[in-house]
């Protein structure tokens, strides 16, 4: 797969993600394009919920529809804070996703972190 079609793919997989973080009622999502500026992703992708329980709602809706894909790439390497809801990361490599209470957001502040990286326009 050429250098262009794995940003293509890996774009399409961030939104992909957080039109599905907005169909579950996610606050504030923001797609970072973190391509150039970090070596182990492609995308962040941030969101917040209202409650614990809506962050872990966000977070399998998003497992749920990659994994109904039927693609094996779509699984997660990795996901954290799940039993506690606060601040979920899932790590889809070319995408990671952040999803946030919205004091756990406020406190972290990882578009301030990441200022200067161009965000793409989602829902």
């Amino acid at each position: 797969m050429s250098e262009a079609e794995t940003q293509l793919g890996s774009e399409q997989l961030a939104r992909q993600i957080a039109e599905t973080a907005l169909d579950r009622k996610a606050q504030e999502v923001v797609v970072l394009d973190m391509r150039g500026v970090v070596s182990y992703t492609d995308f962040f992708v941030i969101a917040t919920g209202n409650t614990e329980r809506q962050t872990r709602a966000i977070a399998d809706a998003i497992h749920q529809r990659l994994k109904d894909s039927g693609d094996e790439r779509l699984l997660p390497e990795r996901v954290e804070g799940q039993t506690e809801g606060r601040w979920i990361l899932m790590d889809y490599l070319d995408c990671v996703v952040h999803i946030f209470t919205a004091p756990a957001r406020d406190y972290y502040r990882l578009e301030t972190l990441w200022g200067e990286v161009p965000a793409l326009e989602v829902g």
